[in-house]
């Protein structure tokens, strides 16, 4: 192998191509944290100095339009929130949940009649000591886990593997049908205020998952003026509606009103209990949303999210309570065409002003409570591409540092879900509990194995808090996995045991892919070839050819009639060092022709690391290493190219790329398509070569 300083006077052009995106190309978007970056690619627009620069479409004016201008990575900013602005902001998914629990623990009940109904107060007293463990036992994870932990994060610290995985699957079941379920709800708000729109269910549910999906893809956070606002207006409707409900009761005794009730269609048995039991603990669900976030909190952390969570599961409880008695008092019923909500405002408050403000404030909330469900299902997802579980793909932040990919399949899952059940409530449910409760289970089991090792001051109250609370989850879980089991558990079990077989494999694969690109001792250097290495002049002169002409004239179209026409470079594009790398170093060293190695960093932090390894490995290749802070990648590799070709039109520039080939199609999304994206963006321009260097697995 010639000597790296060699290699390096060989290269015909100058391999220094700047920072990425070029300053001229940035344009103020009104804020420091964006800017707005022209597109890159063949396709090339004027710039000032008349040269090519970079290209404008309908294509890309739209995106941005769509999805707004992008995000610098250090655009990221933790903002604290104290205690009061926390509470609207992670609370909206549990607190909404009382728009639909009560209801769904009486839609069970009332298939037994006036029987039935005389459980509702027993069975939502039990369904309140339930709230009131678990959000005890969750107070026991915020201390154990000041830095955020999740379901996944704790089952898989304490239980090991398999139960970490199912409880991952137990949560991105729940995400899919917190948006689902959200959406049904809120929908049925507005078709219970407005009964003309409740042939459009399916088509509004829809519009709403899809207006949730544009928002999210522009990256929209959590704002707390944005979540605020309508829970609280949530909260006072619920404490006004109780209240006057309340004082109406005392008028006339507190004696239930007379009601018809449909037709007996069960007798009152354990089961139909069971079932009503674990239908109206949805209620609960949103409830682990505070552990997940302790670090947004402003310091003490932990023990402002333990504040938080006091507050919130204690408004849980008391609307909770409060619209079970009201309905009680009130003897309305679960029916097709209002909600039990929409009745007990429309017995307060008539059809005026506060009728509206009630069902306004409960659609608002449940539309952003499904919004919560995209936060967390992007963020466990790319917790598991970065443990192998997912493909790594979605590990990958969009131009709004957002988990684009991640969105993007839960916007389509939760679509399908509620397509499929026609936008019910009632129907969705059944699926619903299962998943909550697993994840809910398994987080405090780990909990309890945790304080068991670790055995600090207070272990004992912690265990017994966390025992008591994944005891009665677990009684939940079987409960309705049982009694639901035909009504449609079944399908969340069939979705999670799926999960399981499929996250399994996706990591066998990419342990099988590790192993084989893993570089061993022996294949560090490059092979030699020649010790002379490829031949150039210091000047960088082009040669001449046949009829006086040189390469740079002959070179300016693609008129090359004789090999001694064609001068080459190769530009080697990597992402790691590994041995697919390895092996397409050496067949761009083996033509004997200029090497450029060119690698693609999204932080200083990586380009320095690549450094490193680039130079323990021998640095025998001139290499430049383009930082890209906006998570591009394919569009720095064509910046780059295009600047090397107008610095050298006449050059034929050669781009080896070394590319993972499965011995099964199925296994190959799970690895980058960089090169075939990098062919359809090169293929405009003359005289650039993409050649691919294949690695068989």
């Amino acid at each position: 192998m010639a000597a790296p300083e060699v290699w390096r006077r060989a290269l015909p052009v100058d391999p220094d191509l700047g920072r990425f995106p070029p300053v001229a190309q940035l344009r103020s978007a009104g804020s420091g944290r964006m800017v707005r970056v022209s597109a890159l690619g063949p396709r090339a627009a004027r710039d000032e100095d008349g040269t090519e620069g970079a290209p404008t479409g309908a294509a890309v004016r739209i995106r941005r339009v769509l999805l707004g201008v992008p995000l610098k990575s250090s655009a990221v900013v933790t903002e604290r929130m104290r205690k009061l602005l926390a509470l609207p902001v992670l609370s909206a998914d549990a607190l909404s949940s009382v728009a639909y629990g009560p209801e769904a623990m009486l839609a069970v009940l009332v298939l037994a009649g006036t029987a039935g109904l005389a459980y509702s107060l027993p069975v939502a007293g039990a369904i309140v000591f339930l709230m009131f463990a678990v959000g005890l036992s969750y107070r026991q994870t915020i201390r154990a886990y000041p830095h955020g932990g999740g379901s996944y994060i704790v089952a898989s610290d304490n239980l090991g593997r398999t139960p970490g995985l199912v409880a991952a699957a137990g949560l991105m079941t729940d995400y899919i049908l917190t948006v689902a379920v959200s959406i049904a709800s809120g929908i049925a708000a507005i078709t219970s205020a407005l009964p003309s729109l409740a042939p459009a269910t399916v088509p509004l549910g829809v519009g709403a998952i899809l207006l949730l999906l544009a928002g999210n893809l522009r990256g929209v956070r959590q704002a707390g003026t944005l979540f605020a606002a309508p829970t609280y207006a949530f909260v006072a409707a619920m404490f006004a509606l109780i209240g006057f409900g309340l004082a109406d009761a005392a008028g006339r005794g507190f004696e239930p009103r007379p009601a018809a009730l449909p037709a007996v269609t069960e007798t009152v048995g354990l089961l139909l209990i069971m079932r009503a039991f674990s239908s109206g603990a949805t209620a609960m669900t949103g409830i682990e949303a505070i552990s997940n976030a302790v670090p947004a909190f402003k310091p003490v952390e932990w023990r402002n999210a333990r504040t938080t969570l006091t507050w919130m599961v204690g408004l849980l409880i008391v609307m909770f309570t409060g619209i079970v008695v009201l309905i009680h008092l009130a003897q309305v019923v679960p029916g097709a065409q209002e909600t039990t909500l929409s009745q007990l405002a429309r017995l307060s408050f008539g059809t005026g002003w506060g009728y509206v403000f009630v069902q306004a404030a409960t659609a608002a909330v449940l539309l952003l409570a499904a919004n919560t469900a995209y936060n967390d299902f992007p963020r466990v997802l790319s917790l598991l591409a970065r443990d192998g579980y997912a493909p790594r793909v979605f590990l990958r932040l969009g131009d709004r540092l957002a988990h684009s990919n991640g969105i993007l399949l839960l916007s389509l899952a939760a679509a399908l879900v509620f397509v499929a059940f026609d936008g019910l409530t009632g129907a969705l449910i059944p699926l619903y509990a299962v998943g909550v409760f697993l994840a809910f289970t398994l987080s405090q089991a780990g909990m309890v194995v945790h304080w068991w090792r670790l055995r600090d001051r207070h272990w004992r109250k912690s265990l017994f808090f966390n025992a008591t609370g994944g005891l009665l989850s677990a009684v939940v879980f079987i409960t309705a996995g049982i009694s639901k089991f035909t009504s449609g558990a079944w399908v969340a079990i069939v979705a999670v045991a799926l999960f399981l077989v499929v996250t399994t494999r996706i990591r066998r694969h990419y342990e099988a892919a590790r192993e084989a690109l893993r570089l061993h001792p022996h294949l560090i250097e490059l092979p030699a070839h020649s010790p002379e290495g490829p031949s150039a002049s210091p000047e960088r002169r082009l040669p001449e050819v046949a009829g006086g002409r040189t390469a740079t004239a002959a070179g300016n179209g693609e008129d090359e009639e004789l090999p001694e026409e064609i001068q080459h470079l190769s530009v080697v594009a990597l992402a790691t060092l590994d041995l697919a790398a390895m092996r397409t170093l050496a067949y761009a060293a083996s033509l004997q022709q200029p090497v450029l190695a060119l690698h693609i960093s999204l932080t200083e932090e990586e380009a320095r690391r690549f450094r490193d390894y680039w130079t323990l490995w021998g640095d025998h290749l001139p290499l430049e290493i383009v930082v890209s802070p906006y998570r591009a990648v394919v569009a720095p590799l064509v910046h780059c190219i295009e600047g090397l070709h107008r610095q050298h039109p006449g050059l034929t520039l050669t781009v080896i790329l070394p590319e993972i080939v499965t011995s099964r199609r199925s296994h190959q999304f799970l690895h980058s398509r960089t090169a075939s994206r990098l062919r359809r963006a090169l293929r405009p321009l003359p005289k650039i070569v993409i050649t691919t260097v294949p690695f068989h697995l």
